[in-house]
């Protein structure tokens, strides 16, 4: 089994799926092998972006599993994949095509069992630009569950809580001059810092939970100059905010206005998630994880964002779970061959608790 699952990632590893065409020709290829393997699939297509629907099982609640196809960029070695000491090297292996290969293999496997519940499979187009195309997309057109497990990158321990998304432009003014009598004018990169510096002082940073320390704040982008013997007038700068479940992203988008002297706009919001760690669902899942691991699984807090989201706000318990790795986004991103079969075995054992 985890050499048919190696291989299947090793499969979609070589996509590239990074833009739509490679993403689409992933998808295909997956309804395909689910397909061949006896589990009957949906393709669905939103703006040229296709999202693929398995679902198996005939009664009871429903479990769906999340993955999503796309993978950041990366140079072409990276897509070349290949094992070493018991990893499997490659962009997406971590992040997440090896929970997707694993996820196929669970339908593939379960098809002709008579199950104690339903189990949906949707793996999706584009959960890192935001998900907007793939899975909010099914959550709007009724593809829901009982409770949803997105294959992020987790070590196989369980994420019930992520941050909340607010990024905003802000821009300020100042007063252009030579740049050898820079105090003739007003240089608005230094105002910008400054202003950056006011932010990160405000309280709603110092702001700690359970899950998490603080909430963060990182000046991602600034724009500015247009000559090196000029005093620049204009400073724009991109701040991306993680938020903590609980806080009022209006509140916290106030307090920041209150001290910026300037424009504010906002780029993108994403609702935090804040699934309860005691929902029986989700404690039935951390059984199951630590049966078959054999330790001790933690309940804890994702700074990033994932799809989860767009079932949380439905009011359906979400968690990422998924195997062990490292480096994903980064170079020598590789998922660990044996978590892919303990992830396996977790699903399995899992659908059958019910």
């Amino acid at each position: 089994m985890k050499e048919s699952i190696v291989s299947l990632t090793r499969k979609l590893i070589e996509f590239r799926t990074v833009e739509k065409d490679r993403i689409n020709a992933a998808a295909d290829y997956c309804a395909e092998w689910l397909a061949a393997h006896g589990v009957q699939t949906r393709v669905l297509d939103n703006e040229g972006l296709k999202s693929v629907v398995s679902i198996i099982g005939k009664k009871g609640p429903t479990v769906i599993l999340n993955g999503h196809l796309d993978v950041v960029p990366a140079g072409p070695d990276q897509f070349i994949p290949y094992v070493a000491e018991g990893r499997l090297y490659g962009r997406g292996s971590f992040d997440m095509l090896g929970s997707v290969a694993v996820m196929m293999h669970v339908m593939a496997e379960l098809v002709q069992e008579e199950l104690p519940c339903r189990v949906m499979l949707a793996l999706v187009p584009d959960e890192e630009k935001g998900g907007q195309k793939g899975t909010k997309y099914l959550v709007e057109h009724g593809l829901l569950g009982d409770v949803v497990i997105c294959g992020e990158t987790t070590n196989l321990d369980i994420a019930v809580q992520a941050k909340g998304v607010l990024q905003v432009e802000i821009e300020i003014e100042g007063v252009s001059a030579h740049g050898s009598r820079p105090w003739l004018g007003d240089n608005a990169i230094l105002k910008a810092v400054e202003t950056y510096k006011k932010i990160a002082e405000l309280p709603v940073f110092s702001v700690s939970t359970p899950y998490f320390e603080h909430p963060s704040l990182n000046l991602a982008r600034i724009q500015a100059g247009q000559a090196i013997n000029q005093v620049p007038d204009r400073c724009i700068m991109d701040l991306d905010i993680r938020y903590l479940p609980g806080q009022d992203p209006s509140i916290l988008l106030n307090e920041i206005k209150q001290v910026v002297n300037g424009s504010i706009r906002v780029l993108s919001e994403g609702e935090p998630v804040q699934t309860n760690p005691e929902h029986p669902l989700i404690l039935r899942l951390q059984q199951a994880a630590e049966k078959v691991a054999g330790r001790s699984i933690e309940l804890f807090g994702q700074h990033g964002a994932a799809d989860t989201r767009f079932y949380a706000a439905r009011g359906i318990p979400a968690v990422e779970f998924g195997p062990c790795g490292a480096n994903h986004h980064g170079k020598n991103e590789y998922v660990e061959t044996e978590s892919l079969v303990a992830f396996k075995e977790i699903l399995t054992e899992y659908i059958y608790m019910f």
